[in-house]
């Protein structure tokens, strides 16, 4: 995993602003939700991947040891999936512009219901009481990237802790327009992943300024027991 540490001048502006430095750090299980990033093997899998991130793999025993204490607590767990299809080509055409033809054959190749490489990772410990959902954007949350929103407050939730891949888009993305739409979010730091420490530390740090609270997976689950004592 990626080493990070909140260095004490940012989490004493994180508290000036807020009171503490961890708005965050309880949590009701029964309103949050794990929301996993694409974590598949188009991102995972070398000879699959069209933008392969290593450490990806390091995380999955992270988000799987969440994932089961947050549904043992009462709370829910999505997994996102990246995926393409043709309204990517004209719906979001800048982002295709911005690609080589190269580039985009092979995302077209990898994330597209079916292909190999669209389907998250084997070691990832899903459930059926999970639910899985498809995303044609970078966030999860954005307008025509998935019903994610809808889904969540169908059920009540109002908290999201997001992990996946990789930290600094797909995930960073998803979080900060989470909280935009009025969303409890945390990113957790050590479920997430990106190519390099530095990336995913600036990602981090950027969010925790201003979007919502960084935690560990140790932090999850002592903020969950916290609020499941209070509420006895």
């Amino acid at each position: 995993m990626h080493p990070f540490t909140i260095p004490e001048a940012v989490a004493a502006r994180v508290a000036g602003r807020c009171g503490t430095p961890h708005p965050f750090a309880r949590l009701d299980a029964r309103r949050t939700a794990l929301v996993v990033i694409d974590m598949q093997n188009g991102f995972m899998r070398a000879d699959l991947a069209h933008a392969l991130c290593p450490m990806a793999e390091h995380v999955v025993p992270a988000i799987n040891r969440l994932a089961g204490a947050l549904r043992r607590a009462g709370g829910a767990v999505y997994w996102i999936q990246n995926t393409f299809d043709e309204r990517c080509e004209t719906e979001w055409s800048v982002m295709q512009e911005m690609a080589t033809s190269e580039a985009r054959a092979r995302r077209a190749a990898s994330m597209s219901e079916g292909m190999p490489g669209h389907a998250l990772w084997p070691a990832l410990d899903v459930r059926i009481c999970d639910e899985v959902v498809r995303k044609y954007r970078y966030s999860a949350f954005i307008q025509g990237g998935s019903d994610l929103p809808e889904r969540l407050r169908a059920r009540g939730l109002d908290t999201v802790l997001i992990a996946g891949t990789v930290t600094n888009c797909c995930c960073e993305s998803s979080a900060r327009d989470a909280m935009m739409l009025n969303f409890r979010t945390v990113m957790v730091s050590d479920g997430c992943a990106a190519v390099t420490d530095a990336e995913h530390s600036a990602s981090l740090l950027g969010f925790y300024l201003q979007f919502g609270d960084v935690l560990t997976v140790d932090e999850c689950i002592a903020g969950l027991a916290t609020e499941e004592r209070a509420a006895a």
